[in-house]
């Protein structure tokens, strides 16, 4: 005879009168799956309310983004990487006039003022840099870290991230080729599948591709700490960005946000994910003049290759803050086809957190 009786988290079985007490899984699988301790990890390395990361995007992460994001209980980031010294400390220093909040600053590891940008950010007091497009020698790391920064950095394999590790980095963050901007070769879920169940001794943050809470959930509940969101925050109130280049975002669908194209071998092109537009189509054009000059004799290999390299220079800003949405560069994430109206940061942020609780509680 079989008797089952189910009471809160303890269920009495019965077999031939006798009695057994079995726990139910149900609770610790609802602790388990609860947001606030999937990334609890994230949270306390950043010291915010929630684990989300702004991604550093340039002429768009300024103090007015960043601070919103940072007072919606997220984590701002200053994208410091083009900035010169005093431009970094007027940003830092508008940045904690407007937030009580943490924030921190990226910094591009080839900028040539590298080290004077590190001591400004010591010297206002910064709490995480973030650096990318390389990695941070130990000196700085050491530096930063005697002065109680807490350093970030990109890695696009785990054998890389193990090492940054072990040279100091307290966290690391993953982007995946959905993501905007420059790119790396490799999706978010294979990063995520590779990178995550290696390393566990530090918090590391996901980015690429997200564009609502059922992702950013199930990106934690894998493992992650935490997320970075780029492309969604463009289309905030709080954003600088030109309307052009707001409505631009509003417009698009996942597919018009592509990679741009290197079309000869011995040229390279640093992929960088954006809008197509026209100034997308005259890049290939004149790459393709510029190959036929060089093999024409009437070029040499060098002002070749510098004359595709400094075709953007400056084309992000005239679409950001002038608003040419036709020849400038439309940088954006594959996501951006899921922003479909101008919204406030903090409505973005708590969107996203009330969909990935509604969906870890199914």
């Amino acid at each position: 005879m079989f008797l089952f009786l189910e009471k809160n988290d303890i269920i009495v079985l019965c077999v031939n009168h006798t009695m057994f007490c079995l726990f139910n899984d149900n609770l610790k699988r609802k602790e388990m799956v609860n947001l606030d301790v999937l990334w609890q990890k994230g949270k306390d390395f950043l010291g915010t309310k929630y684990a989300i990361l702004g991604g550093a995007m340039s002429w768009v992460s300024e103090s007015n983004l960043v601070s919103a994001i940072s007072n919606a209980g997220a984590f701002g980031v200053i994208a410091g990487g083009s900035m010169d010294v005093t431009l970094l400390r007027k940003m830092i220093q508008d940045t904690q006039a407007k937030t009580k909040n943490p924030f921190g600053v990226n910094l591009i590891v080839l900028h040539p003022d590298l080290q004077a940008l590190v001591d400004v950010c010591i010297e206002e007091k910064v709490s995480h840099i973030v650096f990318a497009a390389g990695f941070p020698s130990s000196t700085i790391i050491k530096q930063l870290k005697d002065h109680g920064i807490k350093v970030m950095c990109f890695t696009p394999n785990a054998s890389l991230g193990k090492r940054l590790i072990k040279t100091g980095v307290d966290a690391l963050i993953i982007e995946g080729s959905e993501a905007g901007g420059h790119i790396g070769p490799v999706s978010t879920s294979v990063l995520m599948q590779e990178i995550l169940p290696e390393i566990k001794d530090v918090p590391i943050f996901v980015a690429g591709g997200i564009g609502n809470g059922e992702m950013m959930a199930s990106i934690i509940e894998m493992g992650a700490s935490g997320v970075q969101l780029g492309t969604a925050f463009v289309c905030t109130n709080e954003s600088i960005a030109h309307d052009n280049f707001k409505n631009a975002f509003i417009k698009a669908s996942a597919k018009d946000a592509q990679p741009t194209v290197q079309i000869d071998n011995e040229f390279s092109v640093i992929p960088v994910r954006a809008i197509v537009n026209k100034g997308t189509k005259d890049f290939l054009d004149l790459q393709k003049l510029v190959v036929e000059e060089y093999k024409s004799g009437n070029l040499s290999k060098y002002d070749a290759q510098m004359k595709i390299e400094h075709y953007w220079v400056g084309a992000l800003k005239k679409a950001v803050i002038d608003g040419d949405v036709v020849n400038g560069s439309l940088m954006a994430g594959q996501s951006v086809g899921m922003v479909k109206s101008i919204s406030s940061v903090s409505d973005v942020v708590e969107n996203m957190v009330a969909s990935a609780r509604e969906y870890l509680s199914k």
